[in-house]
């Protein structure tokens, strides 16, 4: 674990718990800092842990489809066009 500088400290303090942007100067890219309480939060929203399997991703893309209408009988124009 990497310990906060001086200055990282006094940064953390004026953010108020708000995530805070530092840029790596050497490649520009930007990292943010944030309490660690808020990336528990949070971290089920960009990491899983047990992905889903390929059965439950095409069940999932089905429901999805269903919900915006891919079931509507005029669609089914779409299934008659011909392949690019």
């Amino acid at each position: 674990m990497i310990t906060l500088t001086e200055e990282l400290q006094q940064a953390v303090q004026e953010a108020n718990e708000q995530p805070i942007r530092l840029v790596d100067p050497n490649t520009n890219l930007e990292y943010v800092v944030l309490p660690a309480e808020v990336l528990d939060k949070v971290q089920h929203v960009f990491y899983d842990a047990n992905p889903l399997t390929i059965e439950e991703q095409r069940a999932l893309l089905v429901q999805v489809g269903l919900s915006v209408g891919w079931d509507d009988p005029e669609m089914d124009v779409y299934n008659e066009l011909a392949p690019r």
